[in-house]
């Protein structure tokens, strides 16, 4: 493929001859890069045809239902494999032998604990506020703490600031939840697994012993392994760009929070749960199905295909099945839980659904687990900020090994006025 040419036909009689790259799956691509030379750029909103970067971490094929992290397919991963092995998949290239996992794991848990002073942080926070806006604020504030571990063209600086988000993000997302509720912050349990500690963290209190469920336990994993990445998606380039410009870590990460933060993007499993609760009951079920099936009717069912996966969602087989086993080992009476399993009979029994493949997707089955567990709607977005934290750091130290490829200044297709002469304040 090196020797294959694009040759382009531009205004003017004039031509250039562009390069043919490959990549390991997918589409081949045609290097512009060398294109502004001759004056012109590509015009290409919302990057449809454009590969921004290259990258070894994931790749997706909407069409054929395909995610691979590292060439691992996700439903193989979710079933044999913990968070953990995961984040060192992502970050190294490989699944860890015992010895690699064992020390990979003690490094996470050591550094599992906040400074204190952070944790007063909170306390400047209305206890109204969205744990996003708080998440964004003490994750950017990480910063000033750590101080140690900002030099990102040193590579022991990267590494300690990937352990430290890894490890911290469950102790503040724990703590945004604690203090909306007025409860007293939980200290991380160093004996518990990754997702066992976070759950311990949300629901313990200090008056009384807390007891993992190893069903629910064993659903939040699998929640935090299919939504650790998602290869070159809004959240995931929005930390790129700002690393592109030499921003530390934390405020990378920050920065890729609040992008997740949105209702098109991390919000889309409290859409679900929010249109759950506009229907309300199961009798009302035909009501929304005819509204759905109305195309003047602006009503949609959230949860329901994927913009990505048009045939079907790899993550949604894994999550339909830990769905159902944390509903049927808690037995949780929930009027919106009936009306969530009355949808999904309709939707993989209902022609429309079935011709249309909107099927339940990852959002719609996580929605439902974590609405179970007691998990309120406003955190949802938080736990895939926790999730995917690590995917972030991945590509973040990814763009930084690779500087040929950083994304520092796209560029844009000027429509306003034409060039004005200038006229003197003495003239006006």
């Amino acid at each position: 493929m090196a020797d294959i040419k694009a040759n382009l036909n531009l205004p003017g009689n004039d031509s250039i001859e562009l390069p043919v790259k490959q990549g390991s799956e997918g589409f081949d691509v045609i290097d512009i890069s060398k294109l502004g030379s001759k004056g012109y750029f590509t015009f290409d909103p919302g990057f449809l045809a454009t590969a921004s970067c290259e990258s070894a971490i994931t790749y997706i094929d909407g069409g054929k239902g395909i995610l691979l992290h590292r060439g691992y397919p996700i439903d193989q991963l979710a079933i044999d494999s913990d968070y953990l092995d995961v984040c060192y998949l992502l970050l190294n290239g490989e699944l860890p032998n015992k010895e690699q996992h064992d020390k990979f794991v003690s490094m996470v848990k050591n550094h599992t604990m906040v400074n204190e002073q952070l944790a007063s942080f909170y306390k400047g926070f209305r206890r109204d506020a969205h744990p996003m806006a708080m998440l964004c604020g003490v994750t950017g504030a990480l910063a000033a703490f750590y101080q140690d571990s900002l030099d990102v063209n040193d590579e022991r600086h990267r590494e300690i600031a990937a352990y430290r988000l890894i490890s911290k993000m469950p102790t503040m997302a724990a703590m945004c939840y604690k203090y909306s509720m007025g409860q007293p912050f939980v200290y991380p349990r160093n004996d518990l697994s990754y997702a066992g500690n976070f759950l311990s963290m949300m629901f313990s209190v200090p008056c009384e012993e807390y007891k993992v469920n190893p069903i629910v336990e064993r659903a939040i994993d699998r929640i935090f392994v299919l939504h650790a990445d998602h290869e070159q998606n809004a959240s995931t380039s929005t930390v790129r760009l700002a690393g592109s410009s030499g921003a530390n870590p934390f405020a990378c990460i920050a920065a890729g929070i609040a992008s997740l933060w949105g209702p098109a993007h991390g919000g889309a499993n409290e859409a679900c749960l929010n249109m759950l609760e506009e229907i309300g009951s199961v009798d009302r079920i035909p009501e929304f199905i005819a509204k759905a099936k109305d195309k003047a009717d602006p009503f949609r069912l959230m949860g329901f295909g994927h913009r990505v996966y048009k045939n079907f969602d790899p993550r949604a087989k894994v999550m339909r099945e830990t769905c159902h086993e944390v509903l049927n080992e808690l037995n949780v009476q929930d009027p919106l839980l009936d009306v969530a399993m009355e949808l999904e009979r309709i939707a993989l029994e209902d022609e429309y659904f079935v011709s249309k493949k909107l099927y339940p997707n990852v959002d719609f089955y996580s929605g439902i687990i974590m609405k179970a567990i007691g998990i309120p709607t406003s955190m949802f977005t938080v736990m895939f900020a926790l999730a995917r934290t690590v995917g972030w750091i991945a590509h973040w130290k990814e763009m930084l090994d690779m500087p040929g490829h950083k994304i520092s200044r796209p560029r844009q297709l000027y429509t306003g006025e034409k060039r004005r002469e200038f006229v003197s304040l003495e003239k006006r």
